[in-house]
């Protein structure tokens, strides 16, 4: 090639990097996008608009996911299921990862419209890409996001949403809370630190989940090891009850938290420790419950349920680090196993209760004196979600049982049936609200076909007609809704309809 020919192409090759950079300025903040209807629209009875930002501005791409796509939207029978799957399966890939190192690898994901990782949300949006993990780039992706999680972990082991980390040369954002913690966090590692057991729980499974599709003894890294080490130390300081058996004073919590605030909701009474849990129980405390919203009893139980079932998992993960050379992992492995079962035996001991209607159930927060709260949130782990986190069977009697409960307006006081929509909300959000998450998750612990149509068709109707999940929306109105970027409601609705495809497809597809 002669050397004008070298400078001509270098000079279309930096124009190009040029008009690219632009652009990628020029791109809208995804809240704003996702308020907006874009076409074209579906062929269905809702025409719902496309919501998936150009290339340029996708923070991800992943052909093995686009085809995806494209192979469910030519079989969907409803065309608007086929437009929200088109939204929803890439939403995390498109929105929310803000940085991606496939050397390192490293992976930080935010929720969507709050620019920090949650360890929970992250876990539940990389979800649905766990069947694709054949393909090398989403494998590297997802393994980043665990070892970013397991960094923070190890920083901030009580700490549940983070920042970006250094390396990526991202702002850090504020807030705007005031908070006291202990133990005291770095702010420039931390977005916010309540201490939630299923945060935790939450790496476990992700790790487990990719390692049973990939086998890459790669993700036993040193910052892996301690962050296992770290998730192992807060349960057993977690299952400290508040008076010491013996001489009845004040155990010092080793966790506590405060905020400034005139909602009951965002922090904890009695000096930021919570209300007494009884000892000798083998339950773990949690400060905060999934929704973010703090517990009125600490023993969490679907928080319980889903730490026994991973601690079971990680106990095997252990046995494989342990033939890999990683030492001590076989203690921990022991360890791990008979956590997971005298915590899972006390959940049947402490947590189950004769209901006058609807016979033995799980409740949803004990203190171990006898104190029992009875309600569902919407947010993962839930009692309706008991099955979906591997606890138990969806046949279960206890399940069935505890799923007629929180399905009902007169035993969960945030199950509501609106003229538009019914399904279970949260205190976290107004009271009016429903979640469609709520509703996904009915149809994945379901086996009845009307039910699971019905639920389909209703979580149709929720998006205002804006073709994505929203956080909430008003039962009665559903053009009212909280949070129009919210990727976590995104991918449980593409692992729903990816779920249905195995075991209702007639539900789907001609």
């Amino acid at each position: 090639m002669g050397i004008f020919a070298v400078i001509i192409a270098l000079t279309g090759f930096f124009c190009i990097a040029a008009e690219q950079i632009n652009l990628s300025a020029a791109c809208p903040n995804f809240a704003d996008y996702a308020r907006r209807i874009h076409r074209p629209l579906s062929r269905g009875t809702s025409g719902l608009p496309f919501q998936r930002p150009v290339e340029l501005c996708r923070s991800f791409v992943s052909e093995t996911v686009d085809a995806k796509v494209e192979d469910m939207k030519s079989r969907l029978r409803n065309k608007d299921i086929a437009r929200l799957f088109e939204n929803c399966l890439p939403n995390t890939l498109d929105t929310t990862v803000r940085w991606h190192d496939p050397d390192l690898p490293a992976t930080f994901v935010i929720t969507g419209d709050i620019s920090a990782m949650w360890l929970r949300d992250s876990t539940f949006q990389l979800q649905p890409y766990l069947q694709f993990l054949d393909d090398l780039k989403l494998q590297r992706l997802v393994n980043g996001a665990i070892q970013t999680q397991a960094l923070y972990i190890k920083q901030s082991r009580y700490c549940n949403a983070f920042q970006p980390p250094r390396l990526s040369g991202l702002r850090r954002s504020e807030n705007n809370q005031e908070d006291t913690v202990f133990p005291t966090y770095d702010p420039d590692v931390v977005f916010e630190c309540k201490y939630e057991i299923d945060s935790l729980s939450s790496f476990l499974r992700l790790s487990r989940q990719y390692f049973e599709q990939t086998e890459d003894y790669s993700m036993f890294t040193e910052d892996w090891i301690q962050a296992v080490q770290s998730v192992l130390r807060v349960v057993q300081e977690q299952s400290q009850s508040s008076y010491d058996p013996v001489t009845h004073l004040w155990n010092r919590p080793h966790y506590t938290f405060k905020r400034r605030t005139d909602s009951a909701t965002e922090t904890l009474s009695l000096g930021g420790a919570g209300y007494p849990v009884n000892a000798n129980t083998s339950l773990v405390r949690s400060a905060f419950r999934p929704s973010d919203d703090s517990t009125i009893l600490q023993f969490f139980i679907p928080g319980n349920a889903m730490l026994s079932t991973e601690l079971a998992h990680l106990s095997k993960l252990l046995e494989v680090a342990h033939s890999k050379g990683v030492e001590g992992a076989r203690s921990w492995a022991n360890l791990c196993t008979v956590l997971a079962r005298s915590i899972r035996e006390a959940i049947y001991k402490h947590g189950t209760f004769e209901h006058p209607e609807f016979g033995l159930v799980f409740a949803y927060e004990v203190d171990g004196y006898g104190g029992r709260i009875f309600m569902d949130d919407a947010n993962m782990p839930s009692l309706l979600a008991l099955p979906l986190i591997g606890f138990l069977s969806q046949e279960d009697r206890v399940y069935q049982n505890t799923r007629k409960m929180v399905l009902s307006t007169m035993s969960n006081p945030y199950f509501l049936k609106g003229s538009s929509i019914q399904a279970i909300g949260s205190p976290h959000t107004p009271t009016k609200n429903v979640w469609p998450m709520s509703l996904l998750v009915q149809i994945m612990t379901s086996n009845d076909k009307t039910e699971i149509a019905s639920c389909l068709e209703a979580v149709v109707s929720s998006t205002a007609d804006l073709g994505l999940m929203h956080e909430s929306v008003n039962a009665w109105r559903t053009t009212d809704y909280t949070r129009p970027w919210f990727a976590w409601a995104n991918a449980l609705f593409a692992t729903t309809i990816l779920d249905l495809e195995k075991r209702f497809p007639e539900l789907l597809f001609n």
